[in-house]
């Protein structure tokens, strides 16, 4: 062997070694390494998508179908029985999946576009537009959401569409708390400065400079926001401002199906029935946790600090 084969080069010895991987390949790696309750939070929101998804063609029965014996008993043709209408109750619970998760997605959605969007322009521009912003999201936090949203879905009516909006707006506040707070650390760094003096416009710098280096916390956040908006749809459906009849809705069928309870001495499943939409939202709720805190270890550094 010649002298220069003999020769040591680190170069040569990181090619030998270093091995790219796809996208693909790193998430498998990342998934494999993930806990029990991730996992678990992953599996629950996948079924719960794919029954939204796929509603009509799981559910056995119509959502708004109507049958002659209304509290019907658990059994074969109604394996959960019927409503006070004579509703399927197992229809309703498939397309319920479908109606809440659905609202509560475009919720968070306008939310984070409205809460986000309004959150980087203050951490840019600063000055009076910051402390306008900052004082008028002030103002609206401090007006209990639940209260302010039952008394606007009371003037402006309880529509789908309504519904989303007022919620969307009333969560933005959350959103532009937290997107303001750390996108100002982002801001004074010195390629976004360099960004300015280039020439680049607002919408440039937010949407290239600043929200790639903020993504971890605006994503577990999107989780947590979702889980609440979630909830607070099912407990407008509740009071009966929600979403509104024939819609199948888990908030309202705990509703509907709530004096049952008061006969389960004399039927056990039947005090069950207004149960089951309530373990369905709480079900959701848990999973879309698990998911949210595996990914702030993921994302949180504290992973490689214990090795």
């Amino acid at each position: 062997m010649s002298k220069v084969d003999n020769q040591y080069s680190a170069k040569d010895e990181v090619a030998s070694v270093f091995i790219k991987r796809t996208f693909l390949q790193r998430t498998f790696i990342i998934l494999k390494k993930a806990p029990f309750t991730a996992w678990l939070g992953m599996t629950i929101i996948v079924f719960y998508l794919f029954v939204a998804l796929f509603a009509p063609l799981i559910a056995p029965y119509g959502e708004a179908e109507i049958f002659k014996t209304p509290y019907a008993p658990w059994d074969e043709v109604h394996i959960f029985g019927t409503d006070r209408l004579g509703r399927d109750i197992l229809s309703r619970l498939i397309y319920g999946a479908r109606n809440t998760m659905g609202i509560a997605i475009l919720t968070t959605l306008l939310a984070f576009l409205i809460g986000g969007g309004l959150g980087l322009l203050s951490a840019i521009l600063r000055g009076w537009v910051d402390q306008l912003l900052a004082r008028f999201v002030d103002v609206l936090m401090a007006i209990p959401s639940l209260i302010f949203a039952l008394m606007l879905l009371s003037i402006f009516g309880s529509t789908a569409l309504n519904l989303i909006i007022i919620i969307a707006v009333l969560d933005s506040t959350r959103v532009f708390r937290l997107s303001r707070a750390v996108g100002m650390n982002v801001a004074v760094m010195e390629y976004v400065e360099a960004a300015k003096l280039r020439g680049e416009k607002i919408g440039w710098i937010m949407g290239r400079e600043i929200l790639p280096n903020i993504l971890p916390p605006l994503v577990a956040e999107f989780g947590l926001r979702f889980c609440y908006v979630f909830l607070m749809i099912a407990s407008l459906s509740f009071l009966g401002v929600g979403i509104q009849p024939p819609t199948a809705d888990w908030g309202s069928m705990v509703r509907e199906t709530g004096e049952l309870i008061q006969y389960a001495q004399y039927d056990i499943t039947a005090a069950l029935t207004p149960i089951l939409p309530a373990a369905a939202i709480g079900i959701l709720t848990i999973g879309v946790n698990f998911v949210v805190d595996w990914f702030l270890y993921l994302t949180s550094g504290l992973k490689d600090e214990q090795k």
